[in-house]
């Protein structure tokens, strides 16, 4: 264990997995990481979807994605949230997986981009089906395994303030928030 404080967040897309870290990585005063597909679909001038099947084709910008965020994490001090920040982030501190429903998830998803609950339930259960079979393919991940989590929250049960403050006080508790 270094000196300083990395923390891996991860879920599934409505799980509040970019929230949370960033509510985390701010009450904590820690760098928050959030480098994602949607980040390099912006670089490219692309659509998130767009760019998303191009990813399905060409292994090389999910490679890159997480080699980028690991690399961004080796700095130091930060909040790593990401579909797989707890499966890649190896020298964690605490890795937390976030959980929800695909009833909540695929409303939270509705409510933010503006569509319908059946386009965004439909369109999250393929991305999630598609994304299992791309992280099984490139690294024998698969995501919906993950007891070995040191904690896992149902976000359901709170909102994502609440969710943070949890994920805190474990920090607290286990006293990894040692700068």
């Amino acid at each position: 264990m270094s000196n300083s404080l990395k923390i891996a967040i991860s879920g599934k897309s409505g799980c509040g997995n970019s929230t949370v870290s960033r509510i985390v990585a701010d009450r904590l005063s820690l760098r928050f990481i959030n480098y994602t597909f949607r980040s390099m679909a912006q670089e490219r001038n692309m659509s998130f979807v767009e760019f998303s099947r191009l990813a399905e084709e060409d292994t090389s910008y999910d490679r890159h994605l997480d080699r980028k965020q690991v690399e961004m994490a080796s700095l130091g001090d930060c909040v790593l949230g990401s579909r797989l920040a707890i499966w890649i982030l190896k020298d964690a501190d605490l890795r937390v997986y976030l959980t929800a429903s695909m009833d909540v998830r695929a409303r939270r998803i509705a409510k933010r981009e503006g569509k319908t609950f059946e386009q965004v339930l439909a369109e999250t259960t393929d991305r999630d089906r598609r994304d299992r079979a791309r992280y099984l393919r490139l690294y024998g991940i698969d995501n919906d395994v993950f007891a070995f989590a040191d904690l896992v929250v149902d976000t359901e049960k709170q909102d994502e303030y609440a969710t943070a403050d949890l994920i805190v006080g474990e920090i607290r508790t286990r006293g990894l928030d040692r700068r």
